[in-house]
C-alpha cells in the first residue's frame, strides 16, 4: 500500500469537529463515514463490519469509488481497531482520530473507553504522533521512546495517565510538577492535573504508553 504521511480516522456517526489540518487519507469507521460527510471530510476508506453506517453513506461511498472493507460482525476487534490497523498498515509519521462530542447521543462511555485503549495499540508505535480529538478534550498518546511538544498556553490544564500499564523513564518539562525518569504505576493518579507554565511542554515515556489528556482545548 502507499504511504500517507498524515492519517485522519473518524469514528462515529455523531456531530464532529473536524480537527484543523491537510490529511493525506481519510479512513472512516462504520458509521464514521456519515460524521466525515457532516463535517466536511472525504473518506478515502470505509472499515468495520457495516452494521452502523447509514444507507446514504454506504451510498455514498459505493458511488464514489470509496474502499470499503467489510469485516464479520462477529469479530474480536471493534471497528475503531480495524481503522487504526487499516492506518498503520499504510505508514506515515502523523496519525489522528477524531469522535463524537461527549454530549452527542452517538457518544458511550464505553465505546470512548474503547477508543482510548485501541490508542495503545503496539501496532501504532511506528507513527511519530498519535492524537485524539474527543469532543471539546485532545489525547496525545505517547508510545515507548516518543516525545512530544504541546503548544499550549501557559496555565493549559492537562494530565499524564498510564492507561495502558506502567510507564517507565517518563519525563516532564516546562510543566508546574516536572518528571525526571520517573515511573508512573498503572491507575495511578499522580500525574492529573498539571499545568503548563513554560510551553511548549515537552513529555517523553521510554516504556510503556504514555496518554496525555488536554480535556478542554479552545478550537
Amino acid at each position: 500500500m502507499p504511504t500517507a504521511e498524515s492519517i485522519l480516522v473518524v469514528v462515529g456517526g455523531g456531530s464532529l469537529r473536524a480537527p484543523a489540518g491537510r490529511f493525506d487519507l481519510v479512513i472512516a469507521a462504520d458509521s464514521g463515514v456519515d460524521g466525515a460527510l457532516g463535517a466536511g471530510l472525504r473518506p478515502d476508506v470505509v472499515v468495520g463490519d457495516l452494521d452502523s453506517i447509514s444507507p446514504a453513506g454506504l451510498a455514498w461511498a459505493e458511488q464514489h469509488g470509496v474502499t470499503v472493507e467489510s469485516h464479520p460482525t462477529d469479530k474480536d476487534f471493534t471497528d475503531t481497531a480495524l481503522a487504526l490497523h487499516c492506518a498503520a498498515a499504510r505508514g506515515g509519521t502523523a496519525l489522528t482520530l477524531v469522535a463524537p462530542d461527549g454530549d452527542d447521543p452517538a457518544h458511550r462511555l464505553d465505546h470512548m473507553l474503547g477508543v482510548i485503549a485501541a490508542l495503545g495499540d503496539p501496532v501504532l508505535a511506528g507513527f511519530e504522533s498519535v492524537t485524539a480529538h474527543l469532543g471539546r478534550a485532545v489525547l496525545h498518546v505517547v508510545h515507548p521512546g516518543r516525545a512530544i511538544a504541546l503548544h499550549h498556553p501557559a496555565g493549559t490544564v492537562f494530565s499524564l495517565i498510564a492507561a495502558h500499564g506502567a510507564c517507565r523513564g517518563v519525563e516532564l518539562v516546562g510543566a508546574q510538577w516536572p518528571l525526571h525518569e520517573a515511573e508512573l504505576p498503572a491507575a495511578t493518579t499522580r500525574g492529573v492535573s498539571n499545568t503548563v507554565v513554560s510551553p511548549p511542554v515537552t513529555a517523553s515515556v521510554g516504556d510503556g504508553v504514555l496518554t496525555i489528556v488536554v480535556p478542554e482545548v479552545v478550537r
